[in-house]
């Protein structure tokens, strides 16, 4: 290929095409247990996500619920991905080989955000949220209805692999995709470009910036006890009579049961067999959909 504007121009819009097709075509699995928020500062401050109970009969003046907006911060990421291609390969025609280079470099921005928030999931076990606990402990502080402080767990303990209970049914999710620049693509491929002429190579390079954090704990609760009939029940149970500020009722549904690879044959077992490991109809069956999440490594 004679190298001219015109054709670089052509090898341009041909790198970029291939880039955005395979960014939009990937499928991520991070809505699941993140919501997306859009931002538009590096820093970007959430309130505490505390109340999540129903409404209430209006006896007298409003019950005002006033978010405190000091609650987090979570604080922008910077990633890129870059490929260089010698100029000499683009004037033997030999630029085809690089395509999938390129495609290669979309699918990994497209899963930059599963990267991010399973990762970031994992953490909550030693990492500490805005109320001071860690995302998954026992002792999460709530006042009951007379006002005292009281714990709330969404950890049932244990110290083998993890697995998750989720209710994906709310907007608020568990885990928050914070998007501040959206993955693009940008090439030097100018001749007089200080890569061409010193390296004689052309350069295509993506940026994204974006980050992972904790949202709602209520909407999660953790095991690393046994992935068993006995303790999926028991977690259920606790999910689903766990009580927010005040003793509100949260009504909590967990839709949604995610594990890591090394527990998919006991998730199966729970959630799709007909019968349980004595004959009995397993009365677990369908109660949740079952997520798989090859990121996952506790």
């Amino acid at each position: 290929m004679d190298i001219t504007r015109a054709s670089l121009a052509a090898l341009n819009i041909a790198m970029t095409t291939a880039f955005n097709t395979r960014f939009t075509g990937v499928e991520p699995t991070f809505g699941r247990v993140a919501m997306t928020v859009q931002s538009s500062t590096r820093h970007q401050a959430y309130p505490k996500l505390s109340e999540l109970g129903p409404m209430r009969e209006w006896i007298g003046e409003r019950y005002i619920e006033r978010l405190e907006t000091d609650g987090f911060v979570i604080t922008n990421r910077k990633f890129e991905k870059t490929v260089a291609v010698p100029v000499d390969d683009i004037s033997d025609d030999q630029y085809g080989i690089y395509t999938p280079l390129v495609s290669d470099m979309a699918q990994v921005a497209a899963e930059l955000p599963d990267d991010l928030v399973w990762e970031h999931m994992e953490k909550g076990f030693n990492t500490t949220h805005y109320d001071g606990q860690f995302f998954f402990d026992t002792d999460h502080p709530v006042e009951n209805e007379q006002g005292v402080e009281v714990s709330v767990s969404n950890f049932q303990g244990g110290s083998g692999a993890a697995w998750y209970l989720i209710d994906d049914s709310r907007a608020i999710k568990p885990m928050i995709f914070q998007d501040r620049e959206a993955a693009k693509i940008t090439a030097k491929t100018s001749l007089t470009d200080d890569n061409v002429f010193n390296q004689d190579e052309f350069v295509w390079g993506a940026k994204r910036r974006c980050a992972s954090g904790f949202g709602a704990w209520q909407l999660v609760y953790a095991s690393r006890q046994t992935l068993n009939a006995t303790n999926y029940g028991l977690a259920r149970a606790a999910m689903m009579s766990m009580r927010g500020h005040r003793g509100r009722k949260l009504n909590l549904k967990p839709k949604l049961l995610v594990v890591p690879p090394s527990l998919e044959g006991a998730a199966r077992e729970i959630l799709l067999n007909e019968r349980d490991a004595n004959g009995a109809t397993n009365k677990w069956r369908n109660t949740a959909e079952l997520h798989c999440e090859t990121r996952l490594t506790l």
